[in-house]
């Protein structure tokens, strides 16, 4: 397919890594009226990565491997806005300098952008360390079928993407892991935009749950939501299909659930989706569980 992919800017945005952050309010409480007090956003997580399971964790929010923004309120905007998933981060201070990463998603509310390292990396790493994204994919279009959007998608992850497009049809066709329907997607709803944070996937119906198998759903899984065009916003569209990433763990409060980034939208559903367990971008871009060490090389 012909994209715009040479005219793209690369350019540099810096966060750094975040601490967890909680309010005044330790408790979450669930629909059900059941306090709880669990581990939220922010920080270095180290035994949550892209593969894991995405819903089977005594946590709320909690994003996987690292987390970053920057303090400068608008600075941060720019991060949120530039980076895109598949993009490469490099640490620019402290003892994990040099050691290289790549975005996985961003969170909208707290505005934080999500990064994956390895384990030595994240053994390294501490709060306040600089990471610089090489930030491209702002802007990045399809020349023969604009009624495909995309949004948050990086050229390297595109590329390693196994989509099929039918010209007759003007189609495309997308690996996901599961398919949502809209009428289930919670938090973030009423966007002005989708090129900064997610909205969630409310699990609170079992019936819904066990239809589309989202007790399977995994940080990393490429989902397809039926019925929801991200053009402008995210709003409910009879036909529309959108694509995204999970990037973080499930919420026990009303309205959330794992969040979503999107990746691509088509307002008038020329995204057709096909199901594929392997459709995650750990596998794509070789990280979370599915890193695979680096051979030595032999004399």
């Amino acid at each position: 397919m012909e994209t715009n992919g040479n005219r793209l800017v690369e350019i540099s945005a810096l966060g750094e890594v975040s601490s967890p952050s909680g309010g005044a309010k330790a408790y979450s409480i669930s629909p059900e009226g059941i306090p709880a007090i669990l581990p939220g956003i922010g920080g270095i997580t180290y035994n949550v990565k892209i593969g894991d399971s995405a819903i089977q964790w005594e946590a709320d929010h909690v994003e996987p491997c690292v987390s970053i923004r920057n303090k400068d309120k608008e600075e941060n905007g720019a991060l949120n806005l530039l980076a895109c998933i598949g993009n490469s981060a490099k640490v620019v201070s402290g003892d994990a300098k040099g050691d290289t990463g790549v975005v996985t998603g961003k969170h909208g509310g707290i505005e934080n952008v999500l990064v994956d390292f390895d384990d030595k990396t994240i053994e390294k790493l501490v709060i306040g360390d600089k990471i610089l994204i090489r930030c491209i994919g702002l802007g990045f279009s399809f020349a023969n079928c604009p009624q495909i959007k995309t949004i948050n998608l990086s050229p390297k992850l595109l590329e390693a993407l196994p989509i099929k497009y039918d010209k007759t049809k003007g189609v495309m066709q997308i690996p996901v892991t599961h398919t949502i329907p809209a009428a289930i997607m919670g938090s973030g709803l009423g966007s002005q935009h989708c090129y900064r944070g997610d909205y969630d996937i409310q699990l609170f119906d079992k019936q819904t749950i066990e239809k589309h198998n989202l007790d399977t759903l995994r940080l990393g899984d490429i989902v397809a939501i039926m019925d929801a065009d991200h053009s402008y916003g995210r709003i409910y569209k009879t036909g529309a299909v959108t694509v995204g990433v999970v990037v973080h763990t499930n919420c026990i409060t009303a309205g959330h659930g794992p969040g979503v980034t999107t990746l691509f939208t088509s307002a008038e559903g020329k995204i057709s989706p096909y199901k594929d367990k392997n459709a995650n971008i750990g596998v794509y871009l070789n990280i979370g569980r599915f890193r695979k060490s680096k051979k030595r090389k032999t004399k």
